[in-house]
């Protein structure tokens, strides 16, 4: 991974105040940033629904509950991926830091997914270099998929706007059995390499035989459903739960807004980190209190990015601080409604199928 410097600007006054108002926030209202009673109870009730769900639908007498079961227990498992893990890996879930690794480590290899690989770099890697290609872990180099200048422009490419949803029913399969696999050979769409401790890389297979196990071993050995029927049951949960993930987060950093910086010949970026976080994500009616609820803050993705140690039951009530700062540094935060976001994302799609460079369209509110 190349670690990038980067420079003072406009964004970094508004950075130091920023933190200082949020601090003031928090002082004066006897708050930690950490989860509150709110918090508790969401990670109780979707740590529950998972339960729930699961149990109903190991012991489901029909076809249709069983597959109603099992799909609502699929998308209580991403829920709570939105709402406990993401908040738990960086630290604010809980106040306990023993209690923070126990629910990322579990809520994360439990659902057949290398927890310390994704935490390490998503902490490391993605919240740094946000967008900067051969930094940030999230920058993919798929040929079948062309997200940067750098990357070779095919002829197919032309129709990845049309191509893409269909592939994108696929993202959670390819990231349980071929992403993390693949790590462990150094054969990524990643565009840096990862090492993983032999340790890990124990874990990783044994979780991912567990998942398996019970989400299609057990269910066939249990139930008179045969396994064409629970296979088809994990397909489309997978499919479901790809769809949601790729609507959920794809539209922060891939759109005709966003910026994709290069670094110049000595790793350095011409943008402070704050302007980086700020050029780079698209927010989506970040001050919804329902989108915070369901999606665990992921709408307001810049404000999660510049202020990851705050839990995410906090964003509604210091967004409007962090709008009001922007506007008086005179700054651009980009924020739209989801549909918006949406077309912006297929808009970037279509661009870099087509044009070898990609003008990032100027944001205007």
């Amino acid at each position: 991974m190349n670690k990038l410097r980067f420079i003072k600007d406009e964004g970094s006054a508004f950075y130091k105040e920023l933190n200082e108002q949020i601090e003031q926030y928090f002082t004066e209202n006897g708050l930690q940033k950490t989860g509150n009673a709110k918090m508790f109870f969401k990670i109780f009730l979707y740590l529950g629904l998972d339960i729930l769900f699961y149990v109903l639908m190991i012991t489901s007498h029909s076809v249709l509950a069983f597959y109603v079961f099992y799909l609502l227990m699929g998308l209580s498992f991403l829920l709570t991926a939105f709402n406990v893990s993401h908040d738990a890996v960086h630290g604010v879930a809980v106040k306990s830091k023993f209690w923070n690794r126990l629910l990322f480590s579990l809520s994360f290899n439990l659902l057949g997914n290398n927890a310390y690989v994704w935490g390490k770099n998503h902490n490391e890697s993605h919240h740094l270099y946000t967008n900067v290609e051969g930094s940030d872990i999230d920058v993919l180099n798929n040929p079948l998929f062309r997200m940067t200048e750098s990357q070779p422009l095919k002829w197919y490419h032309r129709y990845q706007f049309l191509y893409a949803p269909f592939l994108y029913l696929f993202y959670s399969l390819n990231w349980f059995f071929l992403r993390e696999t693949l790590m462990l050979f150094n054969l990524s769409s990643r565009t840096i390499k990862i090492k993983i401790p032999k340790s890990e890389v124990i874990k990783l297979v044994l979780y991912k035989l567990l998942y398996v196990g019970y989400m299609i071993v057990l269910p066939v050995s249990l139930l008179p459903f045969g396994w064409p029927t629970v296979l088809l049951a994990f397909l489309l949960n997978h499919f479901i739960v790809s769809i949601l993930l790729v609507a959920v987060l794809g539209v922060a950093h891939l759109s005709d807004y966003v910026s994709h910086p290069v670094p110049d010949a000595q790793n350095k970026l011409s943008m402070s980190w704050p302007m980086l976080q700020l050029l780079t994500s698209v927010d989506y009616h970040a001050e919804s209190k329902f989108l915070n609820w369901t999606l665990g803050g992921f709408n307001a993705h810049a404000v999660h990015h510049l202020l990851p140690n705050v839990c995410h039951v906090y964003y509604p009530k210091i967004i409007p601080i962090f709008k009001a700062l922007v506007k008086n540094h005179k700054l651009t935060y980009m924020e739209m409604s989801y549909g918006e976001s949406l077309a912006s994302h297929f808009r970037f799609l279509k661009v870099m199928g087509k044009n070898e460079h990609l003008i990032p369209t100027q944001y205007e509110r």
